[in-house]
């Protein structure tokens, strides 16, 4: 599905907490306001910001230029929830996707290709088990992933990927609610 991933441009970063303090839960939205659909997972972790408000267990990062500061932070969390969007999946604009540990693995790189003002989910989540080491394995990751038709350069998201970010940011709510999830 890597292929399926779209290039992301940095915004800027939201830090709700600072990196000294311990958060078992980091949730991560991938993608570019400015580009329509794009911003995706900015988008839900927005929602998931209003909702939540200030939660001293969840660390929520829109993942801007400093992306690999935050790869760094993401040591102190046992569980990290990524949100983005994908594009050419084969499936219709809002369908969302929830990837098993399994498929996440078949996502891990080696060595990838990153440019500075561009990360993909799955090059993060690579430099993330590089920076974890060992303790990479004891994580628990979750990638919920939303089908989009385009990324032409437009500052509003379609009606229909809005309705899939507040489904997105409703079934993460509900997962955090759920022990050991």
């Amino acid at each position: 599905m890597s292929t399926c991933i779209k290039k992301h441009y940095w915004t800027s970063i939201i830090m709700s907490k600072t990196p000294d303090e311990q958060q078992p839960i980091a949730i991560l939205g991938f993608g570019n306001p400015v580009r329509e659909d794009d911003g995706a997972g900015i988008h839900v972790i927005e929602l998931l910001k209003e909702a939540l408000g200030s939660n001293p267990q969840i660390a929520i990062y829109d993942m801007g230029t400093a992306a690999f500061e935050v790869l760094f932070r993401l040591q102190a969390h046992e569980h990290i929830i990524i949100v983005d969007a994908v594009i050419n999946s084969g499936e219709a604009p809002g369908t969302i996707f929830r990837l098993p540990a399994h498929a996440i693995e078949a996502h891990i790189q080696d060595d990838p290709l990153v440019f500075l003002h561009q990360l993909k989910w799955d090059q993060a989540l690579s430099y993330t088990k590089k920076i974890l080491g060992d303790t990479f394995e004891q994580k628990q990751i979750d990638v919920w992933l939303i089908a989009i038709e385009h990324t032409r350069f437009n500052l509003e998201m379609s009606p229909t990927i809005r309705t899939a970010c507040k489904r997105v940011a409703q079934h993460i709510m509900e997962q955090l609610k759920t022990p050991s999830s």
